[in-house]
């Protein structure tokens, strides 16, 4: 099945500084180097010009975000907290609202449209649809808008918001793909874990970007 143009949509998910080792970001994910970056921007433009829309999640957090370890007196980076009975991971403070390692790393001449997430200093969000409060962000409207049916979904990290969001794309109705070979995951076990969890939610893993499989 040949990709659709004006029907397939694309999310890229998270390339921004602070995940990546190249920009030696608070959060940077193993192998986010500046290979992969552009590895990520070629299939980005690849995709775009076979007919694709691209759209962008984006980590955009206020200063005082749940997330962050230096929130939580006398915690550390990585523990495992229950915040109002939800399982909190404490990240070391990332993706701050304006910084420079918040920018996005793929040029921003391919997107759509951005959509920003982690807004709320209540709640974490990995998912580009909702955060964990249950708020929804604009994703699924403006895939709509766009007459989109079918989404790729690739970016950092494996395990968590690239996991997230092709979860919440499939449970609201959309044929998802993820690109295996253009995410990074945090773990080895999680990142596992998480495509394994992906694919019983019938979502399509590919180790390569090949239009001719999308």
């Amino acid at each position: 099945m040949s990709i659709e143009a004006g029907k397939t949509g694309v999310i890229v998910t998270d390339i921004q500084g602070d995940f990546t080792t190249w920009k030696k970001g608070s959060l940077a994910v193993d192998g986010a180097d500046r290979a992969f970056v552009q590895k990520v921007q070629n299939a980005t433009g690849t995709l775009a010009k076979e007919g694709c829309l691209v759209f962008g999640i984006q980590d955009w957090h206020p200063a005082n975000h749940v997330s962050f370890f230096t929130n939580h007196p006398g915690k550390q980076a990585f523990e495992v907290i229950k915040i109002e009975g939800k399982t909190q991971v404490l990240w070391p403070p990332h993706c701050i609202q304006g910084t420079e390692n918040a920018r996005g790393l793929v040029d921003n001449n391919l997107f759509m449209a951005i959509v920003k997430k982690g807004k709320d200093p209540r709640y974490d969000s990995y998912s580009g649809f909702q955060d964990d409060g249950g708020t929804e962000t604009e994703m699924d409207s403006i895939l709509k808008r766009n007459g989109i049916e079918k989404v790729i979904v690739y970016g950092l990290a494996t395990d968590y918001c690239v996991k997230a969001t092709a979860i919440d794309a499939a449970t609201a109705g959309y044929n998802v793909t993820v690109v295996e070979g253009l995410c990074k995951g945090v773990a080895p076990d999680t990142t596992k874990s998480a495509l394994k969890e992906m694919k019983k939610n019938g979502i399509t893993v590919l180790k390569e970007l090949n239009s001719k499989k999308i």
